[in-house]
């Protein structure tokens, strides 16, 4: 199971890594998929987490880069440490550093918690 997952985990990554957010969620969340944004309340569903996606994909003028290391997994979980950056439509540049633990059923994302914070 953990090595599916790992494979599946670096599938996604290569998209995420082409700015490909929407296309990533599409191919591997489930359909009752959680998300949570740490101090936030979660997200269910993967219509709506796609939908929130784009909205917030609306506010960046350009992508720079998504580069995940330190991958690991164990069981039904991966996770691994990331860095985002991209310029928004209001000029600020943002880099954000993220941890991500993510939970698979089926080769599908049925949970996903998003720890992060801005350089």
């Amino acid at each position: 199971m953990e090595q599916q997952n790992l494979s599946q985990l670096n599938t996604l990554l290569g998209m995420l890594e082409q700015g490909q957010f929407v296309e990533g969620m599409e191919a591997f969340f489930a359909p009752d998929v959680t998300i949570q944004e740490v101090g936030q309340a979660p997200k269910t569903g993967r219509d709506l987490t796609i939908e929130v996606e784009k909205e917030l994909l609306e506010g960046v003028s350009e992508f720079i880069q998504y580069s995940a290391h330190s991958i690991g997994a164990g069981g039904d979980k991966t996770f691994y440490e990331a860095t985002m950056e991209f310029k928004t439509t209001d000029g600020q540049h943002v880099v954000q550093n993220q941890a991500v633990v993510t939970t698979w059923k089926d080769g599908k994302i049925v949970d996903e918690r998003y720890y992060h914070g801005n350089v």
